[in-house]
């Protein structure tokens, strides 16, 4: 089954359901399938049919929902754009995917017209429609184009990801299955739309007549703010990325009051959760707590569900077995694969594996991760690392995620980040320490608790103590913006005479 007919079977089920709400608007089924209607058949006005794509440049809103719902019933796909993406940037990629139109708001209308024009016609994402809803509803195949996620690439140049229904449905079904997802649940959205995580919230909520509850981009990360959104909206599955939930624990007041009662599931992905902050969410709810993982090219393809021993542990929960109808498994440099014990790069093949990147060749065979796992005795994994965050320092091979995780067992600490700096013989570790609230670990404890664990070429030669660390838009920790405010902190050092200025880049 396509994706949109979730939505469609949930109107003709539910049709005076909640089904979505954001910032006070709100949609019934049977008015997101009005709206969805109506939206299809404006592009279909517009020329656009079976195969097109879509950009949509917006910020969240029932709209942005309806307009997504309403590209996929013309069997075209959707490209999703965040509402912050400078124009010249929406423009680059509607040229790279050849979008057939460009839906956005009337804010953004004139700048768009005028960069745009010419490669597609762009409309108002928001404008009222006159249009009598005939029902739309195009033959598809779940081997079609559903939507494409742009992501950044190792090498900085987006990369368009495609997934098909038959690879979003495979994710989808899974967690409906795994988290029993009710007609009666209230499902947070936390991610932006141009984030595989909110591929749950939607789909999970539209298969079985729940509601989506879409929070705002500017308080994605207002502490406070996201405490208040979970209590008032009455969530009863959260699913965001570590750092939200550090953020709500650590100046949102979240373990301050009791949890609230409708909470039944709390899923975490796309970055490493230092252990310190799941035992503190065990010990303030009953809510189930999932480790989810998986790139944007695979979604989610394994799993691991909090159990009591993990909570003993001095590192982050495993990453889990496969899920989704994936199979996964580590495979060594040399392509066998790794045993008990063993370390290897995270493969995976099944599902929900991407259709390949927009413009290249279709992904054939299994997709290699990039993520270095250790094999559990139990045959599930432990997540060590990204591939290309394995570093040479002085000649020898440094994970930066083990470094990580050694510095996050540190009682004091909540969040950690380590980075390289400098190149050659200059090469050097630096660690970025978000302490835990109401106290404060400094340099030198940090560096003695590292080095009780790790071999001398390991160690962190620099420890900054600070309220955060950088995110992206997704939310995931942003390196190259540490690297940055490495050389500006040690560079208002020098200028504090604090290091000599010809040994900033060797600051202790």
């Amino acid at each position: 089954m396509t994706l949109h007919r979730l939505a469609i079977d949930s109107a003709a089920r539910h049709p005076d359901r909640l089904a979505v709400s954001c910032g006070g608007d709100t949609l019934t089924y049977r008015e997101l399938d009005d709206a969805a209607n109506r939206f299809a058949n404006r592009l279909r006005e517009h020329g656009v049919g079976r195969g097109d794509r879509v950009v949509l440049w917006s910020d969240k809103s029932v709209d942005m929902i309806a307009a997504m719902q309403g590209v996929l019933r013309l069997g075209a796909a959707y490209v999703p754009m965040d509402g912050t993406s400078p124009v010249a940037r929406v423009t680059m990629l509607a040229a790279d995917c050849g979008a057939a139109a460009v839906c956005t708001d009337a804010g953004r209308l004139a700048e768009a017209g005028t960069a745009i024009a010419g490669s597609a016609p762009c409309l108002d994402l928001h404008s009222p429609s006159t249009m009598d809803i005939d029902p739309v509803n195009e033959e598809s195949d779940d081997r079609d184009l559903a939507y494409i996620l742009y992501t950044s690439g190792s090498t900085g140049v987006p990369k368009g990801v495609c997934v098909s229904h038959r690879n979003a449905r495979a994710f989808v079904d899974w967690a409906v299955a795994e988290l029993a997802v009710g007609q009666h649940d209230r499902l947070a959205n936390h991610a932006p739309l141009v984030f595989d995580l909110s591929v749950l919230d939607l789909y999970a909520a539209f298969a079985v007549g729940a509601s989506v509850h879409l929070l705002a981009a500017e308080l994605a990360y207002a502490p406070a703010q996201l405490v208040q959104f979970l209590y008032e909206e009455r969530i009863t599955i959260w699913y965001s990325v570590p750092s939200a939930l550090v953020l709500m624990v650590r100046d949102g007041g979240l373990l301050e009051r009791p949890a609230p009662a409708a909470l039944r599931v709390v899923c975490f992905a796309g970055e490493p959760f230092p252990i310190g902050g799941v035992r503190s969410l065990a010990g303030w709810t009953d809510a189930r707590l999932l480790n989810l993982y998986g790139p944007t090219e695979t979604n989610v393809c394994t799993y691991h569900e909090v159990t009591p021993a993990d909570l003993d542990r001095d590192r982050p929960v495993p990453i889990g077995r496969a899920c989704s109808g994936d199979t996964v498994w580590a495979q060594r440099p040399d392509g066998t694969v790794a045993g008990r014990g063993d370390d290897g790069e995270l493969v995976v093949t099944g599902p929900t594996v991407l259709l390949g990147y927009w413009g290249a060749p279709p992904q054939r065979g299994p997709y290699h991760t990039g993520d270095i796992v250790r094999v559990l005795d139990d045959g599930s994994f432990d997540y060590v690392g990204r591939r290309d965050h394995t570093v040479k320092v002085r000649g020898h091979r440094v994970g930066l995620g083990e470094v990580e995780r050694t510095i996050a067992g540190h009682p004091d600490v909540d969040d950690v980040a380590v980075v390289l700096v400098g190149s050659g013989i200059e090469a050097r570790l630096v660690a970025f320490v978000v302490p835990v609230r109401d106290r404060t670990p400094g340099p030198l404890a940090v560096k003695a608790h590292c080095a009780r664990l790790l071999p001398s070429y390991a160690l962190p030669e620099h420890v900054h103590i600070g309220p955060d660390l950088p995110r992206t838009g997704n939310g995931k920790l942003d390196r190259p913006a540490l690297v940055r405010r490495h050389t500006e902190l040690v560079a208002r050092r020098a200028e504090r005479g604090l290091v000599p200025a010809g040994q900033k880049g060797k600051a202790r």
